[in-house]
């Protein structure tokens, strides 16, 4: 009885000492999971991550709003009359004892002066600047959908050189069954050495692509280190960007005019109209309005105090002689002015190509991506499956067994290389429409 007895404890006594061991199991199991999930999540970066980073501190835009700034503040100083002067002096003192009360016309001269430029020179300047303050801010936000594009542009030609690193290394196992099926068949005498020399030769041509892969990978990584700085060496979301499909090319042609850089350009060409302006309100006259003081001192004839006096004067500007100056300076800016709007013209004409150029390859990379997602790549796998049992059963070479496999493997990257292209496109249409909303990366196939 007693034996019995003991056996029971000693089962709960074991019973209690495994429950304890998985309590500190589960407890160990979950702080492990706590610690390392803000690591991967940490680790693994994404392409609207990706952006905000590029578009935080990159030194181009930081530049861009202090410009802008700048002219802000200087079209209020460019508005403002110029300081008034004052004067103050003695005039008319004799040399030989610089007596200042024995001459009736020794004085002491206080005086304040104001220039006015001419005509309204100062509110089209003050108009030129802000017209330049806003260009400066319309560039700034085309610098901010450039970086945007560019740092897209640069993760989805990775996320590619990344998925194709996959896709070789997979067929790495295939190819490598194909050269010990063919040295099992060149042992038993069914194929010749050439074709055991000639799948080792695959193979190895399979690795150097896979060295290339990596060498370009590396190649856009240290270009997304220009706004990431260590960051873009993390490993990068492995599901595919999804970029927002771009509206139609009408909407995008008729919304070309309201995109930033076309603003910034027109912005320009109002700066360059109020600087002709400027140079017509030369022809007018300016003018200077001054008043004085002036004190004497001693004492008249009849012994009563000289009496002081003030003067007041205004001094015009005569612009007679305008062919050398007025009429050039009016001539020049007329001429930077036609620039501008030329520069605009040039600026309009080079988004419209690039929008019919993309918008053509996102099109028709959409259709060649339906091609290949609903018969290339399957055609492509069941050539490769049939030519591997044909020469299993002895009904085909080894050339054509090769050359199924080779063409699945290029098939595979040609439909990954077209899906990216087509995002690359949609990312440069997302640019000429001006919009600044970030990528979503929605769940895609794995690698």
């Amino acid at each position: 009885m007693w034996v019995c007895r003991i056996k029971a404890r000693c089962r709960r006594i074991a019973a209690l000492h495994f429950l304890r061991e998985a309590i500190f199991l589960c407890a160990g199991v979950m702080a492990l999971g706590l610690v390392a999930s803000p690591v991967q999540a940490a680790t693994v970066l994404t392409l609207a991550e990706a952006e905000q980073l590029a578009l935080a501190e990159d030194p181009a835009v930081v530049a861009s709003k202090a410009r802008a700034e700048a002219l802000r503040e200087q079209s209020v100083a460019s508005g403002q009359l110029p300081d008034p002067k004052i004067l103050l002096g003695m005039w008319n003192v004799p040399v030989n004892d610089f007596s200042v009360s024995r001459e009736p016309t020794t004085q002491l001269r206080t005086g304040i002066s104001q220039a006015f430029p001419r005509g309204r020179t100062l509110a089209y300047r003050q108009r030129s600047t802000e017209w330049m303050g806003k260009a400066e801010a319309a560039t700034t936000q085309s610098k901010r959908l450039e970086i945007q594009r560019d740092v897209r542009l640069v993760w989805l030609e990775l996320f590619y050189q990344q998925r194709a690193a996959g896709i070789i290394d997979r067929s790495r196992d295939l190819f490598q069954q194909l050269v010990d099926i063919t040295r099992a068949h060149f042992a038993s005498g069914r194929v010749s050495q050439q074709d055991v020399l000639q799948a080792q030769l695959e193979l190895s041509r399979l690795d150097d692509r896979a060295t290339r892969i990596q060498k370009q990978a590396d190649i856009q990584r240290a270009k997304l280190s220009r706004w990431l700085g260590q960051r873009a060496w993390d490993a990068i979301d492995t599901h595919f960007p999804r970029i927002p499909a771009p509206a139609s090319r009408e909407s995008l042609r008729a919304g070309l005019l309201s995109h930033p850089a076309i603003k910034a350009a027109s912005a320009r060409v109002e700066a360059r109209q109020q600087l002709v302006r400027v140079a017509r309100e030369q022809y007018k006259p300016g003018f200077n309005v001054g008043v004085q003081y002036r004190k004497r001192f001693g004492d008249n004839p009849d012994d009563t105090s000289r009496n002081d006096m003030m003067a007041a004067m205004v001094t015009l500007d005569l612009p007679i002689f305008t062919d050398k100056r007025q009429d050039r300076q009016l001539a020049a800016s007329q001429s930077l002015a036609d620039a501008a709007i030329q520069a605009r013209e040039q600026r309009l004409r080079e988004l419209q190509r690039m929008l019919d150029s993309e918008y053509a390859r996102w099109k028709r990379l959409g259709e060649q991506a339906t091609l290949y997602r609903e018969n290339l790549l399957q055609e492509a796998h069941a050539n490769a499956d049939a030519a591997l049992s044909s020469y299993q059963n002895g009904i085909n070479e080894f050339t054509t067994l090769m050359r199924a496999r080779l063409l699945e493997l290029d098939v595979e990257l040609q439909d990954i290389r077209i899906r990216v292209d087509r995002a690359k496109a949609a990312a440069s249409l997302q640019y000429l429409a001006a919009d600044t909303t970030d990528a979503t990366n929605l769940p895609g196939e794995k690698p």
